[in-house]
């Protein structure tokens, strides 16, 4: 690519995309900014405003144009609307997976090539590498920002158009960056959480939507501990806001969600983090997404491959054996892992290249 021709920014109003502007100034390019609104909410919890404004002046003080479009409508029917089915099939999504696929990497970069762009960048933690003239996704740098877990799920064919000039910084370079440059962002926080629930209380927000059905909340010997609002407002693994605790003829550990039944709207809760059921050696993903076509040619010849795979993003990459089957993979751990969650996402490597993944689904046969 020509650096005479253009580039889209994605600027979110954060430090990241700011400093990945003045990065690609800096080696030639030429660029331009797009801020996307994808939610609107008069809640305080909202930053939406405020982030346009910070895109603004990132944008001003480096010196670059913004654009300036809204997504709301597409990530309501795309993003949170299947979002919310999920919740009531009893899984637990995560949007921003599917934001990343359907909005970011998708809406954004159809609208970005018709304002001129021959190229989109990011401030994701991430980089390309071109091997036998295919893009590869690798990891960032480092290690703790690295966010492949939330891009596994891109069409492999954006990565031709796709920078990220950050992917081989660490944050705390990036920070010091933009505070050098005198970016006017330089010291906001990192978001966290759901893009639409912001800082405020997942449940709260959810009964909004989808209104309380209650159950029991049982233990495995069939013991009913109390009662659920309903079995959408919890996730495996969760140990707050269950609702039970300082219970009689129980021991002082906390109480862990281990199953949601959804058939008889049932919450299984178990006490200490290391109980068995808490951890699981295998599980069962579909709606696969490969990256890299060479990788699933050797699974579909050998039959199964060895590799590494993660079900969380905090999470360490583990070893395991991929297995091809009906519509899926099976994927067999060495060691268990914890709180394996349906609806969450594993996502495949191979050292630093991310290969792709698929979301966890419940399994007769595991």
């Amino acid at each position: 690519m020509s650096k005479s021709e253009m580039v889209m920014i994605a600027m979110s109003g954060g430090v990241d995309s700011a400093v990945s502007a003045a990065k690609l100034i800096e080696s030639g390019y030429e660029v331009e900014g797009l801020h996307m609104t994808n939610w609107r909410d008069d809640e305080p919890y909202c930053t939406a405003s405020q982030d346009l404004q910070d895109a603004k002046d990132a944008c001003k003080e480096i010196g670059i144009p913004m654009h300036h479009v809204d997504f709301s409508n597409e990530y309501r029917k795309e993003v949170f609307d299947e979002a919310l089915e999920e919740l009531k099939a009893g899984l637990t999504p995560n949007p921003d997976i599917l934001c990343n696929q359907m909005i970011k990497f998708d809406s954004f970069i159809k609208h970005a090539k018709r304002l001129g762009a021959k190229k989109i960048a990011t401030g994701h933690y991430a980089r390309t590498s071109m091997l036998m003239n295919k893009q590869l996704l690798l990891k960032g740098i480092d290690s703790n920002k690295d966010q492949t877990y939330f891009l596994h799920g891109i069409n492999a064919s954006v990565l031709n158009d796709v920078l990220f000039p950050i992917g081989s910084m660490s944050k705390e370079e990036v920070r010091d960056y933009a505070y050098k440059k005198g970016l006017p962002n330089h010291d906001k926080p990192d978001s966290t959480g759901i893009c639409f629930i912001g800082e405020r209380p997942f449940k709260n927000f959810i009964q909004k939507f989808l209104p309380p059905k209650p159950g029991k909340i049982i233990t495995e010997d069939g013991e009913i501990l109390g009662k659920h609002d309903g079995l959408m407002y919890f996730t495996l693994g969760q140990r707050k806001d269950i609702g039970i605790g300082g219970l009689k003829n129980h021991s002082g550990d906390p109480w862990y969600v281990a199953n949601k039944d959804i058939d008889r709207n049932e919450l299984l809760v178990v006490q200490g983090r290391e109980h068995k059921k808490l951890w699981q050696k295998k599980t069962f993903a579909k709606e696969m997404n490969w990256l890299n076509e060479s990788f699933l040619e050797s699974i579909q010849k050998k039959g199964s491959i060895a590799c590494k795979a993660k079900c969380r993003y905090r999470q360490e990459d583990a070893n395991c054996e991929i297995t091809l089957h009906e519509d899926g993979v099976k994927v067999h751990f060495e060691e268990a892992q914890w709180a394996i969650t349906h609806g969450q996402y594993i996502v495949i490597y191979e050292q630093d290249v991310c290969m792709g993944g698929g979301k966890i689904f419940p399994h007769s046969e595991l």
